[in-house]
């Protein structure tokens, strides 16, 4: 299904929510923003190049949201494609994906720290703009289920995330910055550094293969035509500026980034399961 359908037909996460104090990235959607990640389409591009994905993969993607990446994970045509959300409305448009080729679709409303997909059951899992948003302890959860779901240690685990540079950046500094980031988009934020991330998947039995960082430019002009295309960028402008209270908020989301933007970047990590120690 087009976004603009999905969009038409089926309410989207958070619209029940007043404007001024929804979660930034479902103010992003209403306004029509479907890529909602710090890297872009070309992030989460090289992230799916380098998993490898084929026909024998079976996927599952934790938080899948409005299913941007989920079109792009069909159209390489893996095995199974599983969408996990807790979001009821967000699930509801997820199952409503199709594919021309043979990938068996679902859907399931469940949290990505706790899916209930069987152990083992995935080749290939992954998250996108989501651990940034958990505590340590939710991250640590998150990325113990990815564990748990993929099968031997040929499997294969992405992330594509919000990080903080450089790698020595002060505690001081990480406190104001993500106290503005909170600000802004209404949702606890909290990024870590490049080594940080990476120390993260490491701790819980993975080996990282694979990163790269790309600015994070979500707002900017540029990246906005980039992931969106032109029309729908000059759309999303145009439904920004006739609604005072989401063109704000978006002025303050981009502020705020714009401030901090020598300290923010986007990273992708691919890992493998750590062999066991014999």
């Amino acid at each position: 299904m087009d976004p603009s359908d999905l969009r038409q037909h089926i309410p989207l996460p958070g619209a029940g929510l007043d404007a001024t104090r929804m979660p930034g990235h479902w103010l992003l959607a209403r306004l029509g923003k479907r890529v909602l990640r710090p890297g872009g389409v070309e992030l989460t591009c090289w992230m799916l190049d380098n998993l490898l994905l084929g026909p024998d993969d079976r996927v599952v993607e934790l938080a899948a949201g409005l299913g941007a990446t989920a079109r792009l994970t069909l159209a390489r045509d893996p095995g199974s494609y599983t969408a996990v959300d807790r979001d009821p409305a967000a699930v509801a448009g997820l199952a409503t994906l199709t594919t021309s080729g043979t990938t068996a679709v679902m859907a399931v409303r469940a949290d990505a720290a706790d899916t209930g997909l069987p152990t083992g059951s995935a080749t290939v899992v992954y998250g996108e703009a989501m651990l940034t948003m958990q505590p340590d302890p939710a991250k640590r959860r998150i990325v113990r289920e990815a564990r748990r779901l993929l099968a031997g240690t040929d499997g294969r685990y992405a992330i594509h995330e919000l990080c903080l540079l450089p790698d020595d950046l002060g505690q001081e500094h990480t406190e104001a910055i993500t106290r503005d980031l909170g600000g802004a988009i209404h949702v606890g934020a909290r990024p870590l550094t490049p080594s940080g991330w990476a120390a993260l998947l490491t701790d819980e039995g993975f080996t990282v293969t694979a990163h790269r960082m790309t600015p994070m430019a979500l707002l900017e002009p540029r990246r906005l035509i980039s992931d969106e295309g032109f029309g729908q960028a000059v759309r999303i402008a145009g439904r920004t500026l006739r609604d005072p209270v989401a063109r704000q908020r978006v002025l303050e989301m981009r502020q705020v980034f714009r401030r901090h933007q020598a300290h923010l970047g986007a990273i992708s990590l691919i890992a493998t399961p750590t062999p066991p120690q014999s």
